[in-house]
This record gives C-alpha cells, structure tokens and sequence, in this order.
C-alpha cells in the first residue's frame, strides 16, 4: 500500500509560534520500511499519528494508494499501530490481547471465533512467542510485550504498520536483539511500514530510506548510505554520525582551516566561509604531511575496539573529537599531526553541500 502524505500542516494551539507540522509531504512506497527519524519536538509522531487518523491536520491530505483517506477513521484507514508503551490489557492473556482487535469488530465483519483463535496463535509463532498465549503482560519481559504489541497490530491485517518508538522503553541489548527480528518481521509480511525514532543507528540500520525532520519540516529524504554519506544540510550533517562543524572557508577549489590547506576538496565555482563538519573517522593520526596541523590531545576514553581522543586544532576554538584504534598510543598531553580525509563543507546560509 503506497501512502502519501501532502502538504500537512499541523498546530496544537494558536499561541504557538511553530507549526508542529509546516507543509511536510512525504511518499512511503508500497512494501517500503520507512523511518522517521529527528530529536524531540521534530514532529514525527505528529506525522504518524495524522497518517493513522489518530490526529486531525489543520490542512493537508493523506493518500493511501489512490484513495484520500483525510477523511476516513482509524479503523476505515485499516493501519496497525503500536505504542512505545505497548498499551496491552493487563487483565488479558496473551492471546486475547492479539485477538482483542478482531473480537470488537462488528458482527457482519467478526471472524468466527475459531478463526480468531486460530490467527492469534499463529501470530504468535510469528513473533516467537508460542506456548505463551496464557500468560498476562506482567509475566512477560519488555522484549516479549512489544513483541506481543506488534502481533496485536498485525491481527486486524492492516493495510500499513505504524510503529512509534517501538524499542524506546527497552534497555540498549534487547534494542539491538529486536532491530534484526522486526526486519525479519518485516520481510516476511512485507507490509508497508513507518516508524518512528530519534535513535539514527536503530533509523539506519532498519529502514528502507529515512525521513530526517527538525523543526516541523523534513530536511532530507534518503537510503541510510545517502543521508550518512551525502547529508543534505547542515542540520542533518551535524544530527547524523556525530558530525562537528568547524569555521572554515573555500579558496581555489580547497578548503582551508585558517590559513591551513586541507586535502579536501569542494566543488568548483564555490567559495567564501562556512563550516567544515567531522566525524571522529574524518580525522587521521598520522605522520608530519604537507596538508597536517599539530593538535593537542586533551582526553583520551576507550570506546570497544577503538580510543576516542578529545583534541584541539588551531585556529579552532573548541574541542573535536577523533576515533583511532586501540593499538595507536595516545596520552592526554600529547601533541600530534593529524590529517582531514573526509568531511562536508556548507557555505554559510547555504542548505546544500559546497
């Protein structure tokens, strides 16, 4: 099912100075796992909740396939939802909480309950959770009621899976466990499925493509390679891989740092002054080079197989941090030349890389 969302606007009170939503348009293809991805007050559970008919834009519509469904109830749209908080029954077994969906139907439309059961212990098995339909919520863990929370969903057969923050209450292994199984999860029903996160790992990992949002608008829409590897402004840049910007400037087709050419290059025709934003791998330890400064190691931290380094750079007035591997011995004190291989370059009050 492909779902469209266009030109919504969204304002929760008539004081504020922001849209929650300022004519944000999105295309979820059919079959596509899409995340949504952006720090709090971004407004990406406004979008899921408006794609779900949960919330009502001020203007705006949304497609599902050729159908504007703006008008249409949540049960009318047919989407599965699940909850950062699961928001099962606790006075229900396992399976009636899968089946709950189904069993308030109306009676034209309610399966038998044999079929009932008969799908609530299948989704089980889906889920991994077979042998288990007659426990409560509260005997089960975080991982397994989330798990229980997405069969619930798929039991009305929706037409789309909407998932808000779906791993948010859970602790960071069972995260990581969960990530790889709602993939499999979702190769296997092959739904059209949006969920939404500030954890870009969990977005890039997961997803199809990533919708970036600030601020009530979307900033970039990309595969995970394209929205690392090809940020399309400075926000997303900085909110992706841990980016820090640094005041630079473009002459001749090169960026400098103060007076210092790097080995980076820009495109041709641009110059003036902006930023330069590195990720802790841009940044090379290395031996005395034409294009090296000298830095001062100011903290060294072990971070699994590698070092984190906190330096300072010349002509920079704060603190930049590097990634090297745990073999390479650095001490806070040191002084060392270190060498640009990677990093993206945005004139100032320019959106687009230079």
């Amino acid at each position: 099912m492909h779902v469209r969302a266009v030109d919504i606007v969204k304002t929760f009170t008539a004081s504020s100075s922001r849209p929650a939503l300022d004519g944000v348009s999105l295309d979820v293809k059919s079959g596509e796992l899409m995340g949504l991805l952006g720090p709090s007050g971004s407004g990406k559970t406004t979008l899921l909740r408006i794609i779900a008919g949960l919330d009502i834009p001020d203007s705006g519509s949304i497609f599902f396939g050729g159908e504007d469904a703006s008008q249409k109830s949540v049960q009318e749209r047919r989407v599965g939802f699940v909850f950062q908080n699961y928001a099962l029954f606790k006075h229900l077994t396992i399976a009636d909480n899968i089946a709950f969906g189904l069993e308030v139907r109306s009676r034209e439309l309610r399966p038998p309950k044999a079929e009932i059961r008969r799908r609530a212990l299948e989704l089980l098995d889906l889920v991994q959770l077979t042998g288990l339909e007659k426990r409560r919520p509260a005997q089960l863990s975080g991982g397994q009621r989330q798990r229980v929370a997405l069969a619930r969903a798929l039991a009305v057969e929706p037409r789309v899976l909407l998932l808000d923050e779906p791993f948010g209450a859970l602790d960071a292994k069972v995260r990581r466990d969960l990530r790889g199984w709602l993939r499999e999860i979702h190769q296997r029903t092959g739904h059209t499925t949006t969920f939404v996160t500030h954890d870009q790992d969990e977005a890039l990992e997961l997803s199809d493509r990533v919708a970036v949002l600030n601020g009530g608008r979307i900033e970039q829409v990309g595969t995970p390679d394209e929205i690392y590897d090809q940020p399309a402004t400075p926000f997303v840049n900085g909110f992706i891989g841990e980016a820090t910007p640094i005041e630079a400037h473009i002459e001749a087709g090169y960026v400098y740092i103060g007076a210092h050419q790097l080995r980076i290059e820009s495109k041709a025709g641009t110059s003036g002054k902006g930023r330069l934003f590195v990720r802790p791998q841009d940044i090379v330890i290395g031996d005395s080079q034409p294009d090296s400064l000298q830095a001062q190691i100011v903290a060294v931290r072990r971070n699994g197989a590698t070092r984190r380094a906190e330096i300072e750079i010349p002509a920079h007035a704060g603190r930049v941090e590097i990634e090297t591997h745990s073999s390479v011995s650095v001490r806070a004190g040191d002084s060392v030349p270190i060498q640009f291989v990677r990093g993206t370059f945005f004139l100032d009050g320019e959106g687009a890389p230079a």
